[in-house]
Order: structure tokens, then C-alpha cells, then sequence
């Protein structure tokens, strides 16, 4: 009580996503902060992602991806547009090309979705653990 992350809840406007990416980091982080109509803090994100091979078996057909993500942002205090904190998370999901195409192409939707998930929540810790003076 009383700390970074009671300052932060429904105090902070989130740049309008511009990808699909954005939206589910966007989403998973209004979810934790609250969403406003006053803001006091505005928070920008970039989002980079990359797929990459990870199961190849002897006729070189691919089993198995890594999706890769990496996520940059930027808490900045409205009032005066200094940025109070800012710096960048990555991590990493999986998912099995082993099915159906779309079976394929459900599971990455959902590693999409799962890896969005664990960057704004990284986002969202080091936020709440942010000095904001």
C-alpha cells in the first residue's frame, strides 16, 4: 500500500497499439493497471519478435519453433514529458508444427499470446518497482 504500484494503478495510458503484438502486450498490461481517463504517466512499447527453428528431423521438416520476443518501454510523466523509467524485457515461448496446418497455426497464435503475456508482466514488475520521484 502506498507504493509504486498503488501510484501506477489507473494512472497510466497506454500508447494505442499498432500491432497485434502491441495489442495483446497492450491488453495484459491494462489488465494489470487499470485503464483511465485522467492519465498521469503515458507508456510507450515496441515489440520484436522472431521465430526461430528449433526441432528439424531428417527430411528437414520443422517440428518445433522458438518464438522470441523482445519488448522496449518508456513510463514518461505526463505533465512535464520527463520519462520516469524505461528499459526493455525478453523471454521466449515454443510451440509444436506437428499437427494440422491448422492445428500449426492455432498453437502459434496461442505462443503469440502466451509470450506477450510473460513480457508484460515482466514490463509490470519493473514498473511497480520503478522509482518515481
Amino acid at each position: 500500500p502506498g507504493g509504486t504500484g498503488s501510484r501506477l494503478q489507473n494512472n497510466v495510458e497506454i500508447v494505442d497499439p499498432d500491432t497485434r503484438d502491441t495489442f495483446l502486450l497492450t491488453r495484459r498490461l491494462e489488465e494489470r493497471l487499470g485503464r483511465t481517463s485522467t492519465p498521469v504517466y503515458k507508456l510507450t512499447l515496441t515489440v520484436d519478435t522472431e521465430e526461430e527453428d528449433l526441432a528439424i528431423d531428417r527430411e528437414g521438416n520443422i517440428s518445433r519453433f522458438n518464438l522470441l520476443g523482445r519488448a522496449d518501454y518508456a513510463l514518461i510523466e505526463q505533465a512535464t514529458g520527463r520519462t520516469v523509467t524505461s528499459g526493455s524485457v525478453d523471454n521466449f515461448t515454443s510451440y509444436s508444427a506437428t499437427g494440422t496446418t491448422v492445428a500449426t497455426l492455432a498453437a502459434q497464435r496461442d505462443a503469440q499470446e502466451r509470450l506477450m503475456i510473460q513480457l508484460a508482466d515482466q514490463i509490470f514488475v519493473r514498473l511497480a518497482s520503478a522509482e518515481l520521484s
